[in-house]
């Protein structure tokens, strides 16, 4: 069982037929036992998709978002792992490792692909360009 945010919890807890008082109650409970801590939740997320899955500010942002993390919560994980410093160098290790499965394509081909698939990811278009530029060592590309 993974964590959940507060908002999980409840949408949960309401779907399977209990009260919102009673809900919100035991919620207001287990966040002051520590059970239910949005703050350690999102940095734990965000950690995960940052370093793990090389994934972009804007993806990690969102996913927590859609996990229904508070803005500031969200923005307070993201500094504490420095989620902007290592953007450039998590989307060029992210395009250096998909770009050796590109090897037989042409590389205008591969180019987009790899772009596409940096922006999927949640990276900036100058970011993703930028990566995959680097991982297929072109000196420059019309976009």
């Amino acid at each position: 069982m993974r964590a959940r945010s507060r908002h999980e919890l409840s949408s949960r807890l309401l779907r399977a037929g209990f009260e919102a008082e009673e809900v919100e109650a035991e919620l207001i409970r287990l966040e002051e036992v520590g059970l239910v801590d949005d703050r350690a939740f999102a940095h734990e997320l965000a950690e995960h998709q940052l370093k793990v899955k090389r994934s972009g500010r804007r993806a990690v942002a969102s996913a927590l978002a859609a996990k229904g993390v508070a803005r500031g919560t969200i923005e307070q994980a993201l500094a504490e792992l420095g989620g902007n410093e290592d953007e450039g160098d998590r989307a060029l290790a992210l395009a250096s490792d998909q770009a050796r499965r590109l090897t037989r394509v042409a590389p205008e081909v591969a180019f987009g692909r790899l772009v596409s698939f940096l922006a999927r990811r949640g990276y900036d278009g100058g970011t993703a360009r930028g990566a995959a530029r680097a991982a297929l060592k072109v000196e420059d590309h019309d976009d």
